[in-house]
């Protein structure tokens, strides 16, 4: 389970690189699903952008697009994702 400093830190950068103006940080839940319905409503442009948030914050490239899909999913898997492979 992801610490909650880096879950607050991703929130941050997210709304910060993606201009969610109406965002804030407890608006965005863990756990929901950043694309589609019911979460942050993330379209494949936002990916992109989650994408390049990665690589500049956390030296982390996704390139495959079925990884990408798991690692994207939520705040939680996100950061998941950058625990289990940071150096």
């Amino acid at each position: 389970m992801a610490s909650n400093t880096l879950k607050e830190e991703l929130k941050k950068h997210i709304i910060e690189q993606l201009n969610l103006e109406e965002v804030r940080v407890e608006d965005i839940e863990d756990d929901a699903p950043l694309f589609g319905e019911g979460g942050v409503g993330l379209d494949s442009i936002d990916a992109l952008e989650l994408i390049v948030l990665l690589e500049k914050y956390y030296q982390l490239n996704v390139t495959n697009p079925e990884e990408g899909k798991q690692v994207f999913y939520s705040i939680e898997t996100m950061a998941d994702y950058i625990e289990k492979h940071k150096s």
